[in-house]
């Protein structure tokens, strides 16, 4: 399963170093707006404990991690829905992705450019959904002048359609996100082939610096306190990294990297919040197979029956199906071999109606 996330800013607020980070690949991350062009694609492993504990308890020749990838976009500036810093080619890039994570600089840094000048979190956020909400509301204006003739027609699908495209449009001339119109079953369809970017799933990826002036080690800052209190209104999931600090660590093994942040004073891996959130925003789960020449995680969306689960291996399995047997990884672990997990009945044999759960060691006949 291929699901991307666009990471997403103004220039300068960190989002190629960030990638960096992320993906261990070299991208250019200068100083100056519009450094990145093209967007430079990146395939991150997700971090989960689970699955080095069943390779160990295998004792796996091979270990396969679940991957999220993520895409490193130019920088958006004010004017984006109207062809300004390139905004068509940029919008254009956002648009092919399943999640968008949204960067945003809290650090003050005379050194470091800020393309208006000043720090101002919400005054950042606020820029950059604007022109997502303006190209978004291009798109719904051009569908509904194509729409009419069909309305006019009386073809069913389109009269579904167009009372969609209607709330979307009073919303999206309202300042608000589509995300906040919430489509009945009949019209979800219309929605996802819309591809409107305020549609997808956002989180915000608050950037810090060590060394520099951080506005969350100011509680009393009103723009920190703006800014948490635009989370709490919206619901809209955050986290906080520092980048440049991450981008450093990134080729160290885990010990000297951990040495390296205490010495920095920097504990938390804002890094992998970021990739298990995204992982989340997806609505995505991980199931398991494991064995002695390979333990593999397997990415599905949450809410697939065991059929669907088994596609994750190959498109045949969905419709070769026989039954799945599943045990929990931790029992699994527990119990300390299949063959005492079959004497002691935690294996259990499910069918094509089964909703696979995260973390379940499955097997599949077919």
């Amino acid at each position: 399963m291929s699901l991307s996330i666009g990471i997403v800013g103004l220039p300068n607020v960190g989002k190629s170093t960030l990638f960096n980070a992320l993906t261990k690949k070299s991208v250019p991350a200068e100083n100056y707006p519009f450094c990145t062009i093209d967007p430079s694609i990146g395939v991150v492993a997700v971090p989960d404990d689970r699955l080095g504990k069943l390779s160990e308890f295998s004792k796996s020749i091979k270990t396969v991690p679940a991957a999220v990838e993520f895409v490193d976009i130019a920088g958006l500036v004010k004017g984006a829905s109207e062809g300004e810093g390139l905004g068509n080619k940029f919008l254009s890039n956002i648009r092919e992705t399943d999640a968008v994570a949204e960067v945003v600089r809290i650090f003050e840094d005379d050194n470091v450019i800020h393309v208006d000048g000043k720090i101002n979190p919400l005054k950042d956020i606020e820029v950059i959904n604007l022109e997502l909400i303006l190209a978004d509301l291009q798109t719904i204006t051009k569908r509904n002048a194509n729409l009419s003739k069909e309305v006019r027609a009386g073809k069913k699908e389109a009269v579904i359609e167009a009372g969609l495209v209607e709330r979307l449009e009073k919303a999206l001339e309202a300042g608000k996100m589509a995300s906040t119109v919430t489509p009945d079953e009949f019209e979800a369809p219309y929605l996802h082939q819309l591809c409107l970017i305020t549609a997808k799933p956002f989180i915000y990826v608050l950037n810090k610096k060590a060394g520099a002036k951080n506005l969350d080690e100011m509680a009393n800052d009103e723009r920190w306190t703006n800014l948490i209190e635009f989370f709490k209104t919206t619901k809209a999931g955050h986290v906080i990294v520092d980048a440049g600090i991450e981008q450093e660590l990134k080729d160290l093994d885990a010990e000297d990297k951990m040495e390296m942040r205490e010495g920095l004073g920097v504990h938390d891996d804002g890094v992998n919040d970021l990739i298990k959130k995204g992982y989340e925003l997806l609505g995505l789960i991980t199931y398991f197979t494991t064995g002695e020449d390979e333990s593999r995680a397997w990415t599905i969306k949450k809410g697939w029956t065991a059929p669907e689960a088994g596609t994750a291996i190959h498109g045949d399995f969905k419709d070769k199906f026989v039954r799945a047997e599943i045990i929990e990884w931790d029992k699994l672990l527990e119990i300390g071999s299949y063959a005492a997990a079959r004497e002691k009945g935690l294996i259990r044999t499910e069918g094509k109606e089964y909703i696979v759960k995260d973390g379940e060691v499955i097997e599949f006949k077919i």
